[in-house]
């Protein structure tokens, strides 16, 4: 079955809109997790203008404490900063995305040939036991792109799939779309790779995705989950999320 990890970062930018505590990330975390989340996910930015440095921190306690079961993934781009950051928190996950600082959200995946040297040694450093390093990737890599991944000694890629989230309104792209991203699944599955996926996924848009595209390890979900929170508050979110992913007990 498909895993749900969380993503908390439209909490902290609604939190951070004002100079108050409120909505807690930590206290969400608590929330998606009793409701059968298998983890969280974070992307600190380098001005935190969603979540902060602190906030990293206070969920991995939180994880530790409270939920021991749980995981956290953490995305960002392979900085020195983001490696400091990385050693420190020891999360379960990272995710590594090209994100330039200014970008105001993911919108592509990396040319794993280009940057091969980038990743490989950005992986060599983060690895350690138990935990896992995935690639943002393209949803129409080709057969090259996904060796050039597999090489660099990363466990997974995420499928960005933001090209796909967006055909909401046209049928036949969204065929196209998913059809790449499976053909995508079966190629970094057969390089040996695992897969996640993520980037505008939602409660009308992961039927097909779950059914067309194999081998998908784990999802992780953020903007669309947050947007269906306001109508059906988080736990119920999801579960109507693990729902959609065939994973409610």
């Amino acid at each position: 079955m498909t895993k749900l990890s969380v993503n908390l970062n439209a909490v902290a930018q609604l939190r951070n809109r004002r100079d108050l505590p409120w909505p807690s990330v930590t206290g969400i975390a608590r929330i998606v997790l009793d409701a059968g989340a298998v983890g969280v996910t974070v992307h600190p930015r380098p001005d935190e203008r969603h979540i902060r440095r602190t906030d990293v921190f206070d969920l991995v306690n939180l994880l530790r404490t409270e939920y021991p079961q749980a995981e956290l993934n953490i995305e960002g781009y392979p900085s020195e900063a983001f490696l400091d950051l990385v050693a420190a928190a020891n999360p379960h996950q990272v995710t590594l995305v090209p994100d330039a600082p200014e970008q105001a959200t993911s919108d592509h995946g990396w040319d794993f040939i280009a940057h091969q040297e980038l990743l490989t040694k950005a992986v060599a450093d983060l690895a350690a036991p138990q935990r896992r390093i995935s690639l943002f990737c393209d949803p129409d890599a080709d057969s090259a792109m996904i060796q050039a991944a597999r090489q660099t000694g990363a466990d997974r890629i995420e499928l960005y799939t933001g090209p796909y989230g967006a055909c909401y309104d046209n049928s036949a792209a969204a065929i196209e779309a998913i059809a790449d991203l499976a053909e995508t699944a079966h190629r970094a599955h057969a390089a040996g790779l695992g897969i996640n996926a993520g980037h505008d996924l939602t409660l009308a848009n992961l039927p097909a995705f779950t059914t067309a595209v194999p081998f998908v390890e784990e999802v992780s979900i953020g903007h669309g989950l947050t947007a269906d929170a306001l109508i059906y508050g988080f736990a119920e979110t999801v579960r109507k999320y693990r729902a959609a992913l065939g994973s409610a007990s």
